[in-house]
């Protein structure tokens, strides 16, 4: 066969196999379908079909998951191959192109992208919420309980008293806004197209949605509440954060700034506007929630690096305190939501062990894939 009946081959080979994943991920399709229509039908029966929010994300999320995260994979390969496979390099390489990379790769980015729906729904439902609840009546009771399982101190208090510093809080702001962005979406690029986790992709993209619709819709819109930042707009009580938010507005001319991000999303709340990442909810904390995930799976490759992601956990729940972001409750219901949804995922999800057909079609016909595969 020549060469390019070779590159037809294997085009086919991958485009099988892709096809074969897609398949496969059909219950992943199937909840984003049913849950991007329960989340139309909940707008329009609260009439605010003006809510919705899909055309927001095609760009960015398409940039993102399509050019930015494929070529920062590309480069750190490249960078593995350099460092450590010396005059293997050539075989290494192959790695990077490998029948079955490709493959999860290709199917992967199918499945992004119709999380780009995914996400648009949660942003939309979200939206709507404070017309379902006609504002935000929880946020005296969950401050209260704040205060009360913090000694009657309301938990910013406790923070300030040793990290009131303007450095600090620009290091907590990039954190938050920048590095848990980069981990946590990272992450779900890298489970999705790559077949280096295999075992665990359905469970943790299935776990990954089943946070953002409990945690982020179902129970934000069932005790809705807007936040420390928002407290004084929602009670009328202005002095209660008002030092924290005093504080915090110290950053606001900075691009990471929360009191910026803060300010955008009431503009568009009082002006019934949509927006990217708009919409306003305090409990439980999604921030933490999907730290939290991503530390539970981390544990099943590496207890030590899984230890040290359940740091990074209570460091996001401490910042969204910090940050006038959240009540502590918000963080510590957050996690423990997640840690329910990771329990009954493992014990509905198995590991998925199966080969993808493309791979063992591979391995038949061009050995050294064995090999280039992982």
């Amino acid at each position: 066969m020549n060469e390019s009946g070779l590159v037809i081959r294997h085009l086919w080979t991958i485009v099988c196999g892709a096809i074969q994943l897609v398949r496969r991920d059909s219950g992943l399709y199937l909840s984003i379908v049913i849950y991007t229509l329960a989340g139309l039908v909940f707008l329009h029966a609260i009439g605010a079909d003006d809510r919705t929010a899909y055309s927001i994300y095609f760009g960015r999320w398409t940039l993102l998951n399509c050019l930015i995260l494929p070529a920062f994979a590309i480069l750190i390969d490249l960078i593995l191959i350099v460092r450590r496979f010396g005059p293997r390099r050539r075989l290494a390489a192959k790695r990077i192109f490998s029948t079955t990379r490709l493959t999860y790769a290709f199917s992967g980015l199918s499945l992004l992208m119709a999380l780009m729906i995914f996400q648009g729904t949660f942003t939309s439902v979200k939206n709507g919420m404070p017309v379902w609840q006609d504002g935000f009546p929880f946020d005296v009771a969950q401050a209260n309980i704040d205060a009360f399982l913090h000694f009657g101190t309301d938990p910013w208090r406790w923070l300030y008293a040793v990290a009131e510093n303007d450095s600090i809080r620009a290091a907590i702001e990039w954190n938050y806004n920048v590095f848990w962005f980069l981990l946590n979406f990272g992450a779900l690029f890298f489970v999705a197209t790559s077949p280096m986790v295999a075992s665990v992709r359905t469970r943790y993209l299935a776990c990954f949605m089943a946070v953002w619709i409990v945690v982020g819709n179902v129970l934000a819109a069932l005790f809705l509440s807007a936040g420390p930042a928002f407290y004084g707009s929602v009670t009328g009580d202005v002095a209660r954060f008002g030092e924290q938010l005093a504080f915090l507005a110290h950053g606001a001319a900075s691009r990471n700034s929360a009191v910026s991000y803060q300010q955008y999303l009431w503009t568009l709340h009082e002006a019934r506007q949509t927006g990217f990442g708009s919409g306003i909810s305090a409990f439980p904390s999604v921030h933490v929630g999907l730290a939290m995930l991503n530390a539970l799976f981390l544990r099943e490759f590496n207890r030590y690096l899984g230890a040290l992601a359940f740091v990074y956990v209570a460091f996001v729940a401490a910042s969204s305190v910090y940050l006038a972001w959240h009540y502590a409750i918000d963080g510590y219901v957050s996690a423990i939501v997640t840690l329910i949804v990771y329990v009954v995922a493992r014990k509905l999800i198995p590991a998925d062990s199966r080969p993808v057909a493309a791979m063992q079609t591979a391995t038949v016909n061009r050995p050294e894939a064995a090999v280039a595969a992982f």
